[in-house]
């Protein structure tokens, strides 16, 4: 077997490999990034199927399971051999914190998704208190009337433990900064763990990633192991931990025969010798800092490490790229585009199965790729941080096997009528981003597949979908939706399914506005890739089924006397909660102009409907089932939701939190519609919301409670949902309303950028989009895109939006929105400029 010249690569904790290679002056100075983020074409992975796109050079990601969510490195060596680098912390208590590091994660970034760069801050404070619960129980306290007897009592009782834990925990809190930055030849990484208290101690711990066969031994100061490839058990890796500075003592430095007999050892106990795993403890004062090299090969590795000073300078390089050549952002909505960035590198992850990356849904939680809405939602952010992150994570859900006692068919999960319409939404958005029509040709089989079992849920056939049937049990109920228990589902009722695919569900009496758009959402979007793949009668198939499911919607639906898309039940009664799906129309294209004005206008836009500081509550703020999930004290201003320490809030899940997915979507089918000045506001509003977590708490959270200030409930401190993948959607809004693909009506290679209402001025760099990268900068009097490092469009005296914006050799056409007088001057790839003025209002523009 020959040696495949993608083995022997570094990838760092929880973020995915381009393995881009820099200068190879000592094989030390960090990798540095190509011109352009997508501009290298590295080779396909190995693995059970080869991409169809140029993807990750070799998808080595942390593991990121429940179990084994960790602040360390996995190297790969030869024949598929695995190393593990971990960066365990002691408390005080002379407990090792190894593992199940989310609680303890408070800062993270920056770092990139290839790989090149890591950074967080892990501290032994895993927030189990934290000064907002110890705020809301004295204000439980201090105004009993406005909190049951019970709650009252209990923050009483509870208040003097909690404080007096909270700072014993402060008083002992020790928090390390840890960085990792690749070698320039591939094969290794350097790093540093800072201090950031008095007496901390650290232990640098290596074996490997999920107990697999390997031999460590003790080299002077320095680790080693070896490996047998688990592809091929004849060939042998091998590893080199070599630290800058020795451990204090021989006692500090051991070979173990487990992790339990390393944790036994390190924590003043007595482990048993061994070759599993080695450990080499460092006790350090505020700011002291280790350095270390870690090395893969294919034969035994010299001893030997550069210069401490030499790895801080890589360190720092490395850093310094990130901004310059990865996507980034400054102002009040653009600098949102650093913390997308560093998130999604976060919960990029590897399958150890497979061998290829995708985004888990939560870091330290997510476990294997998710097929259901998560990923399409995960898919769209990750193609603004790395192009072959997202085709490879997309495509794995195509590859991915159907879950256990589910239709048969490869893909998006059936079990939720949301995934196929979304996967199709997220691959068509690939396409538009990319102009690759492999990616359709991958995903086309399945989702017409999809598409072709949905009537299955017509109860009545009369061509609109009934809700399927999830039992009796209210919670769930929206399960085919991914809504839970949205109260729009408490009520239906079931009727025995005939014949159909197979899937065991019956169905109910429910029509479902939100089934139906995903329906024609799905349709739509079917229709498009078969125009481009030259299937001429699938896409009149496909266009005829979405203008039927528009007609129908459109005559059964619409509630005149609400102005609002409801549900409806077959004896042709009405279903009247409340709630964004409402909107859901627009983002399938089904709305006439003139409902889709009284649905913005007159229901978005109502702060006692929907508006807020915080939107969108997944109920309407005025509907009877708004925050019935536990008690509400509106004279208590941050903590109106709050019930006691440990509970859930009112508006969790969806009986008004605040969710990403229907964030999303419900602006995308504002901005479809052309209400650009609603689309940015609502852009605005849920970047805020995200940014307001990532800024206070390092959080990016699954759902948000839908007033400030409010982010004491239980699902909140816990876990994965503090890193929630799909929660960068509310941030990608913003992003997206500064520049975007157009995946709705026209060119599918046109540009939108440029906002009406976005507050100050907010820029967007290294944005790459079919294979140009940009950079727009949008304020209050000026609009600029750069493509590729040169200026193609300026507009000064007013805001505008652009849409449509097609460049080609001789100049440019797009139509442009812009909220006073202004001149736009458009510079063609030939060189020349020009211009003309533009009023107030919409105008097309061909220059």
């Amino acid at each position: 077997m020959t040696d495949h010249p993608l083995h022997r690569r570094t990838f760092l904790a929880g973020v995915g490999a381009t393995g881009i290679t820099g200068s190879a002056a000592l094989g030390l100075a960090a990798t540095a990034a190509s011109a352009s983020p997508a501009a290298a074409a590295p080779a396909s992975t190995p693995g059970p199927a080869t991409l169809p796109y140029p993807t990750l050079k070799r998808p080595f990601a942390m593991p990121g399971v429940r179990e084994q969510d960790w602040t360390g490195a996995l190297f790969v060596g030869d024949g598929e051999s695995r190393f593990a680098l971990r960066v365990g912390l002691l408390t005080a208590q002379g407990k090792l914190i190894r593992e199940k590091m989310t609680n303890h994660l408070w800062r993270i970034g920056p770092m990139t998704p290839d790989g090149a760069y890591k950074e967080v801050r892990v501290s032994t404070d895993d927030r189990t208190v934290m000064p907002a619960h110890l705020q809301a129980l004295r204000e439980v306290i201090a105004h009993p009337d406005q909190w049951s007897r019970d709650a009252v009592t209990d923050a009483t009782a509870k208040l003097p433990q909690l404080e007096q834990k909270y700072a014993q925990t402060q008083e002992q809190k020790r928090t390390i900064r840890v960085r990792y930055a690749r070698t320039a030849d591939g094969a290794g990484l350097v790093g540093a763990v800072t201090a950031l208290d008095d007496d901390t101690t650290v232990v640098l711990e290596v074996g490997t990633p999920w107990g697999e066969k390997a031999t460590v031994a003790l080299d002077g100061r320095d680790v080693t192991a070896g490996a047998p490839g688990l592809l091929d058990a004849g060939r042998t890796g091998h590893f080199r931990l070599s630290p800058t500075e020795p451990t204090e003592s021989a006692g500090d430095a051991g070979c173990y025969a487990s992790v339990a007999d390393l944790t036994a050892a390190v924590t003043g106990g007595t482990g048993t010798p061994g070759d599993v795993v080695a450990g080499l403890v460092h006790r350090l004062g505020k700011g002291q800092t280790i350095t270390f090299t870690a090395r893969v090969g294919a034969r035994p590795l010299p001893a030997g490490a550069p210069e401490a000073h030499d790895i801080e300078r890589a360190l720092a390089a490395a850093e310094a790229r990130v901004r310059g050549h990865h996507l980034t952002g400054s102002g009040p909505v653009g600098r949102a585009a650093d913390a997308v960035r560093d998130a999604l590198s976060l919960n990029t992850n590897y399958d150890k199965e497979t061998r290829r990356n995708y985004v888990m849904w939560g870091w330290g939680g997510g476990g294997g790729l998710f097929t259901g809405w998560d990923s399409a939602f995960d898919c769209v952010e990750a193609a603004l941080v790395s192009h072959p992150l997202a085709v490879q994570h997309e495509t794995d859900v195509f590859d991915a096997p159907a879950p256990p006692n589910q239709i048969p068919l490869r893909g998006p999960r059936y079990d939720q009528q949301n995934a196929g319409p979304m996967h199709a939404y997220a691959v068509w958005r690939l396409y538009t981003k990319l102009g690759d029509r492999t990616v359709l040709e991958k995903a086309y089989p399945a989702l017409v597949t999809f598409h072709d079992l949905l009537p299955e849920w017509d109860t009545d056939k009369d061509g609109l979908l009934e809700s399927p049937y999830f039992g009796d049990r209210i919670g769930g109920r929206g399960n085919h939706l991914g809504l839970d228990d949205s109260p729009v589902y408490a009520a239906y009722h079931r009727i025995a399914k005939q014949g159909g695919s197979g899937d065991p569900r019956d169905n109910t009496d429910l029509t479902d506005v939100a089934l139906n758009s995903y329906y024609a959402l799905l349709a739509e979007t079917l229709a498009k890739m078969a125009r481009v793949l030259g299937h001429r009668r699938d896409a009149e198939r496909f266009a005829a089924r979405h203008a039927s499911l528009k007609r129908l919607l459109n005559d059964r639906l619409w509630h005149p006397g609400k102005g609002l898309y409801l549900s409806r039940y077959l004896d042709g009664t009405w279903n009247e909660t409340v709630t964004p799906t409402v909107f859901y129309p627009l983002f399938a294209g089904l709305a006439t102009p003139e409902r889709a004005r009284v649905l913005v206008e007159e229901h978005l836009l109502n702060e006692e409907e929907f508006w807020g500081e915080y939107v969108i509550p997944s109920v309407a703020r005025n509907d009877p089932a708004y925050c019935t999930g536990g008690p509400v004290h509106p004279g208590s201003a941050h903590f109106k939701y709050f019930e006691r320490y440990g509970e859930n809030s009112s508006p969790e899940q969806w009986l008004g939190a605040a969710w990403p997915p229907m964030n999303f979507t419900v602006y995308d089918g504002v901005k479809r519609y052309g209400f650009d000045d609603a689309a940015g506001r609502f852009a605005a509003r849920s970047t805020a919301m995200y940014l307001d977590a990532w800024d206070k708490e390092g959080w990016f959270p699954e759902s948000f409670d839908p007033d400030p200030g409010q982010g004491v409930m239980a699902s909140a401190v816990d876990t994965a949902w503090r890193t929630y993948s799909w929660s960068n959607a509310m941030a990608v809004q913003g992003l997206h309303e500064l520049l975007s693909d157009n995946p709705w009506d026209g060119d599918p290679s046109a540009l939108m950028f440029g906002s009406l209402t976005l507050p100050g001025t907010n820029t967007v760099d290294n944005v790459v989009l079919r294979g140009h990268t940009y950079t727009v900068s949008a304020g209050p009097r000026r609009t600029v895109l750069v493509r590729d490092g040169r200026t193609v469009f300026r507009a000064t005296g007013a805001r505008v939006a652009v849409r449509d914006f097609v460049l080609r050799g001789s100049g440019a056409s797009f139509d442009v929105t812009a909220d006073g007088p202004a001149r736009v001057e458009v510079v063609a790839p030939d060189g020349r400029s020009r211009s003309r003025k533009v009023p107030a209002g919409r105008s097309r523009v061909a220059l």
